[in-house]
């Protein structure tokens, strides 16, 4: 029974982190459609200039350039909320960080939708659906547990509680770390193949009708 116990108690402990980077993931949601009000008109320009060099991926080779850059968008968040869980910072930085991730994704939609009307929904989805299906689930499923070890740390920082030694960062936390990393980088390469296409047959078809 007390293995019970203290499994029900971890799991509730788990969702209240959760529950602690949701609702930071969605006020940065409304933050960044807040800002996303204010920028200028140009900004459709800009966006149209941004899809076409989007689609040249897809027709050009690609380039070792545009594969980083894909690299650096899917890896971006997650890594980072890997790499807080090593310190004492991070139980004030990944809620922030988290803010931050919401924040980005509401403005870049609304951006899009403010300059098309309502295709920039669809144009939005083409360019960060499978980004976000992807990196989202990645994401908090490193922040979660980076949250939990960096509050461990800030207490340990301040003279609370022990040091829980190399288990801390055991085999369950660097398995996670290869599995999302898989995961990822499957997802990056699954964007540079199929997204262009999936954006220029969404832009023939807002032509066509």
């Amino acid at each position: 029974m007390k293995w019970k116990r203290r499994e029900t108690a971890e799991w509730r402990r788990q969702l209240s982190r959760l529950l602690v980077l949701a609702l930071f993931f969605f006020a940065g949601i409304l933050l960044g459609q807040v800002f996303s009000s204010r920028v200028p008109d140009t900004t459709g320009d800009e966006l149209a200039r941004y899809l076409k060099d989007f689609l040249k991926v897809g027709e050009e080779d690609l380039s070792p350039r545009a594969a980083l850059s894909a690299a650096v968008l899917y890896f971006r968040y997650p890594l980072a909320a890997f790499l807080l869980g090593f310190a004492s910072i991070g139980v004030l930085a990944l809620p922030l960080v988290t803010g931050a991730f919401g924040g980005f994704l509401s403005f870049s939609v609304c951006c899009f939708a403010a300059s098309f009307g309502p295709d920039g929904v669809l144009l939005a989805l083409a360019v960060f659906g499978l980004r976000c299906v992807v990196t989202l689930p990645c994401y908090f499923l490193l922040a979660v547990p980076a949250l939990e070890r960096s509050a461990a740390l800030a207490c340990l920082s301040l003279g609370g509680g022990r040091r829980a030694g190399p288990a801390l960062y055991g085999r369950e936390w660097w398995g996670r770390l290869a599995v999302v990393a898989g995961v990822l980088l499957a997802g990056v390469c699954a964007d540079l193949m199929l997204t262009p296409w999936f954006l220029r047959q969404l832009l023939e078809r807002m032509l066509i009708g």
